[in-house]
């Protein structure tokens, strides 16, 4: 009996399920699932294959009960409703206390086992007083959840520049660092306007393909090094790394595109610069 790839929860986790019986799951079908937090709704992906559970770092497990019927359809909806007066009722409470704290979301699990509020905060908050007033109001656990701007837009962006769903929202569990040199070898606009995310920091799709772009750039001429022509010697003076070519000047002030293929390195007069375009 296969297991399967589930995403479930506000945070988009992806943990692997066990089904509770023996029919088959197929992708995009919503399902009621036993995590370690209580009965979520979560959204078949794909069979947890060794391949896709080698994917991901430490997946939570738990238990595929059923596939949602039309009446646990009908009580998500219910809770997606009241989700929205629990906001409400927090973001009046948190003003209250006055407390210095940006509230995010609030998440009402299915079974109603808990409420996690996520919230942004600049350091650490007192916030017992909150979750003793938001349990006698709820009724249940309340759990306090500290989020980044990253995690902000998991929660809450929808479509990127691109025309498709962020990536933190469907498919990125980790999100490493990103830096502005990774634009600057892809040649993309430096732009912050352009290059920003969701969340205002730079865009997790810079990263893709970085490793590419650095691995070619190693085999091109660095920057400042004395090459041979069919014109004569010339320097470089930049790269087109997806190219596979420099930009090269020769003696006469001209500039042209080469592909790196057609380059011999001449002696050089002096050290080049660094590799960096």
């Amino acid at each position: 009996m296969a297991n399967y790839i589930v995403r479930f929860g506000a945070m988009r986790i992806l943990g692997v399920f066990a089904p509770s019986d023996d029919r088959p799951y197929f992708r995009g079908v919503r399902v009621i699932l036993k995590t370690d937090r209580g009965l979520e709704v979560g959204e078949v992906l794909c069979e947890a294959t060794p391949r896709a559970v080698a994917a991901l770092s430490n997946p939570p497990k738990g238990q595929i009960l059923r596939a949602m019927t039309v009446e646990d359809a009908n009580e998500l909806k219910r809770i997606q409703a009241h989700e929205r007066q629990e906001f409400r009722i927090c973001q009046e409470c948190i003003a209250k206390l006055g407390l210095e704290m940006e509230l995010v979301d609030v998440e009402h699990l299915f079974g109603g086992e808990r409420v996690i509020v996520y919230y942004l905060a600049d350091g650490r908050v007192d916030f017992r007083e909150l979750v003793r007033v938001l349990a006698g109001e709820f009724q249940t656990r309340i759990e306090m959840r500290q989020i980044g701007v990253r995690d902000e837009a998991k929660l809450l962006a929808d479509y990127g520049d691109c025309g498709k769903p962020v990536c933190c929202n469907t498919h990125l569990r980790e999100m490493p660092p990103v830096s502005m040199k990774m634009a600057k070898l892809q040649k993309a606009t430096l732009d912050p306007t352009k290059i920003s995310g969701r969340c205002g920091r730079l865009k997790c799709c810079l990263r893709y393909e970085y490793e590419t772009y650095e691995s070619i750039q190693k085999e091109l001429p660095p920057v400042g090094a004395e090459i041979t022509v069919a014109e004569g010697r010339a320097r470089v003076v930049g790269h087109e790394i997806l190219a596979g070519a420099v930009v090269v000047e020769t003696e006469d002030r001209r500039r042209r595109l080469v592909p790196v293929a057609n380059l011999s390195l001449a002696a050089a007069s002096g050290s080049p610069s660094d590799k960096s375009p």
